[in-house]
């Protein structure tokens, strides 16, 4: 009798390890849909439209030495966008035109400053100190 009703008891354990289980399985599936969904949410759309001048990131970069080195190159300007965020880009000075991806790239604003005929030049001085 006594192995009976161990027999039933580890049943009962073995039933409940599983429910435990498959509850946790399901806590960890809606946990992976939420943190994709944040994640899906904070990506930054790239959209160029074509003549747009942009930067290009250098990956290579922290292969070099120099901390204020830019890590960004350019301007160029977008030939051509495809879909899946892929673009061709032309630089002003060469016949080259580079594939790459959107993620890699950032609008330049500069040519609007060139635009812009009014300039604002602030000279900085060192302030006066007291001589003894």
């Amino acid at each position: 009798m006594g192995f009976e009703k161990a027999g039933a008891e580890r049943k009962l354990q073995l039933q409940e390890l599983k429910c435990l289980r498959l509850e946790a399985y399901e806590n960890s599936r809606l946990y992976k849909e939420k943190v994709r969904a944040m994640h899906d949410r904070n990506i930054k759309r790239r959209e160029f439209r074509p003549r747009e001048l942009v930067l290009l990131y250098n990956s290579r970069l922290r292969l070099m030495l120099g901390k204020l080195r830019s890590k960004w190159e350019g301007p160029y300007r977008v030939e051509k966008a495809e879909p899946y965020g892929v673009f061709h880009l032309r630089h002003p000075s060469s016949l080259h035109i580079l594939k790459v991806n959107g993620h890699r790239l950032k609008l330049y604003h500069g040519e609007k400053m060139k635009d812009n005929k009014e300039l604002e030049i602030l000279l900085f001085a060192d302030p006066p100190t007291e001589v003894d």
